[in-house]
């Protein structure tokens, strides 16, 4: 008898192109309703329905409900954390969707990746936290350097809330457009939202996408400059 995780059923669950439409559509962060994410997956809401049960049955979604409506999100950070590695998986071997118009380059330019900051940006701020030695890699695991504590504090984040929450604090997480790292954990999350409420950025309502202000790409080149 196989023992072990049963990596063939997650699979299954991941790979119907219309369950991985709604998946895809979630890594936006939102919770998002059986109707709207029909609408993704192009299918019928009786469908739709059906294939969200098979998610939330393997431990995939949640259930958030808001008066007599229901909305539907990522279960946990590990789920975003696969979706993104098989989106990267995908990119580099060349599965690539076909590109669509102005949304797509926008997307690439800058997006959110469920919680944190991804797109040509988001590996732009990573190399620069590397590269500035703000950020390093210890034994495997990506740690903050006391300079890296000092830039965080100037930017305006609270870090000891950070580091007393359950989240991991720093990740490295595979970019699909860009093939190359950009920061994951309770902090990228943290700095995303620090940007937003600056308004250097605001999240496009219809994608994925994050608009910079032209006040807020000023803003960040300056960050990435050290200034």
């Amino acid at each position: 008898m196989k023992e072990g995780p049963n990596i063939a059923y997650v699979a299954m669950l991941i790979g119907d192109p219309a369950r991985a439409n709604m998946l895809t559509a979630l890594m936006a962060g939102k919770a998002l309703t059986a109707s709207e994410l029909a609408s993704e997956a192009g299918v019928t809401l009786q469908t739709a329905s059906s294939h969200l049960a098979k998610l939330m049955s393997g431990g995939l979604l949640t259930l958030r409900k808001q008066g007599r409506h229901k909305y539907f999100a990522l279960a946990s950070d590990e789920v975003a954390k696969v979706l993104e590695g098989l989106m990267g998986l995908a990119a580099g071997s060349g599965h690539l969707r076909t590109r669509t118009g102005p949304r797509d380059a926008a997307l690439r330019k800058a997006r959110v990746c469920y919680d944190h900051l991804a797109g040509e940006a988001g590996t732009r701020l990573y190399r620069h936290l590397v590269d500035a030695g703000l950020l390093r890699h210890d034994d495997g695991a990506l740690q903050l350097t006391g300079p890296g504590r000092d830039f965080v504090g100037r930017f305006g984040v609270d870090l000891d809330s950070l580091e007393r929450g359950r989240a991991v604090l720093c990740r490295e997480c595979l970019d699909w457009s860009e093939r190359t790292s950009h920061l994951a954990g309770s902090l990228g999350r943290a700095l995303l939202a620090r940007m937003e409420d600056l308004g250097w950025a605001r999240r496009d309502p219809a994608s994925r996408a994050i608009l910079f202000s032209a006040r807020g790409e000023r803003e960040f080149d300056r960050l990435l400059a050290g200034e």
